[in-house]
């Protein structure tokens, strides 16, 4: 049952997810992506902070920890998956991304959290199969220049595999309030010094109702309830198990990326989310999947 709410608690963020890339995609025309970052995570930390007073934090060496899986996140991921949405759009930069739990399965695999059996296997060649088709596909209808964001988010998804295999035992010993607030301050924080040196905020200036509406909406959505949802789906189900709902996203993504930017939905996108989605339910659904250590 567990394992059940942990699954439901990522779909739920993946969703939240796909439409906070839309409203990325909408800001960073105008809106340099470590500004992006930092406003998004920035709103986000004010809105938890709150709500993990009474949580447990971490404590002792697990700072070092935190503090270096929250700039992983919350800083060089966003950093380049903002960057990526500069270059290709919202659907295809999302569908891009859902490859994290096949990119999870293999280094789990390789750092010894969990075993990479052969339905496992099978499962990640179909999805990377359909990744590539759709991608290759689409050519025609991507922007010009497309396959260098795929090839930045390519980059990010590592970042996030990483931080979603090394998060649980922190979650674990703290609580997942408590470590997500600790590591989206610190995060944010980063974001903030850079930015501020870069002079990357001083188009804020200018916005338009419009954009700063989407920019709330990263915030309290895409900052606080999607990442809150991901990391309490981290301590109640394993990580492959958790990402495999990173299918979600780029169902959300291009539905509405279609419907509110206009940008083309082609059969093509369609396609490779099925092929994702057979490939994930393949390599997930194996009965021999062990889930990684608490500690």
């Amino acid at each position: 049952m567990s394992e059940r709410i942990g699954v439901l608690a990522g779909v739920l963020s993946c969703t939240v997810g796909g439409s906070a890339g839309v409203a990325t995609r909408y800001l960073v025309g105008v809106l340099d992506p470590d500004a992006v970052a930092a406003f998004r995570f920035g709103l986000g930390f004010l809105v938890l902070l709150p709500l993990a007073f009474r949580e447990r934090w971490p404590r002792g060496r697990d700072w070092i920890g935190v503090a270096l899986l929250g700039l992983l996140f919350f800083g060089v991921f966003f950093v380049l998956f903002n960057l990526a949405l500069v270059y290709t759009t919202a659907a295809r930069g999302a569908l891009a991304l859902s490859v994290l739990p096949l990119v999870t399965m293999a280094l789990a695999a390789l750092l010894g959290v969990e075993r990479l059996t052969p339905r496992k296997t099978a499962g990640v060649m179909i999805a990377v199969a359909g990744v590539a088709v759709a991608l290759g596909a689409g050519l025609t209808s991507a922007p010009a220049g497309a396959w260098r964001g795929e090839l930045i988010m390519a980059g990010a998804t590592l970042c996030m595999a990483l931080y979603s295999i090394w998060s649980r035992p922190f979650v674990t010993r703290s609580s997942p309030t408590g470590f997500l607030v600790s590591g989206m301050g610190i995060g944010v924080a980063a974001l903030i010094l850079v930015g501020a040196m870069r002079g990357s905020f001083a188009a804020v200036a200018d916005f338009t109702p419009a954009q700063w509406g989407a920019l709330l909406y990263l915030g309290f959505f895409g900052g606080a309830a999607a990442f809150w949802l991901w990391i309490w789906a981290l301590k109640h189900a394993s990580p492959t198990r958790v990402t495999a709902t990173m299918t979600v996203n780029p169902v959300a993504a291009g539905l509405l990326a279609g419907l509110l930017l206009g940008e083309p939905v082609g059969l093509n996108l369609a396609l490779g989310v099925a092929a994702v989605l057979a490939g994930i339910w393949i390599a997930a659904t194996d009965r021999r999947v062990r889930p990684a250590p608490a500690a």
